[in-house]
């Protein structure tokens, strides 16, 4: 179980360091899309001008890392859990405590928190200084709840691929 505690905290750090790794370079204009809609609005001047520079390809290669380092997480638990013994439910449980404890570590901390709670974004986008979407907490619930639903389905698939290996 303490493995399982170790990489949950693990891929909250990394959900953590994706968030700002991508808000400090912006490597892709696309990820703006996960702002609320008048925050979108208020970056559009700035991401249409978005010239292609070192800072943002370096960017995009440390976001790519940090993804690949969160699914590591996955294997690196799935591995674990082979050199165990683990069994179907094994895997599953520990599957779903490590993706929920990160799902719940992003609505509570990085969207009602990180979002709402400080000015975090503001201070990396000042022109965005004063937007309604900073304080709606929630304005992204389809999404969230669409990860919600995704993530314990994957997290079984997880478990029957370990299962099997």
């Amino acid at each position: 179980m303490l493995m399982t505690i170790l990489l949950a905290l693990a891929g909250c750090v990394l959900l953590f360091l994706m968030i700002w790794e991508a808000t400090l370079t912006m490597p892709f204009s696309a990820l703006a899309k996960n702002f609320p809609p008048d925050v979108q609005e208020r970056l559009k001047p700035r991401l249409e001008n978005l010239p292609l520079t070192p800072k943002r390809v370096v960017g995009g290669i440390i976001l790519v890392i940090l993804i690949l380092a969160w699914g590591g997480i996955f294997l690196v638990a799935g591995i674990d859990g082979k050199a165990h013994g683990f069994g179907y439910w094994d895997y599953a449980i520990r599957f779903l405590v490590i993706g929920m404890a990160v799902k719940a570590f992003d609505i509570g901390c990085l969207d009602f928190i990180l979002l709402t709670k400080t000015k975090f974004f503001q201070h990396y986008f000042p022109e965005t200084e004063g937007c309604e979407g900073w304080q709606q907490f929630g304005y992204n619930r389809k999404q969230q709840t669409r990860q919600c639903i995704i993530i314990p389905i994957c997290c079984l698939l997880c478990a029957l691929v370990f299962t099997y290996l």
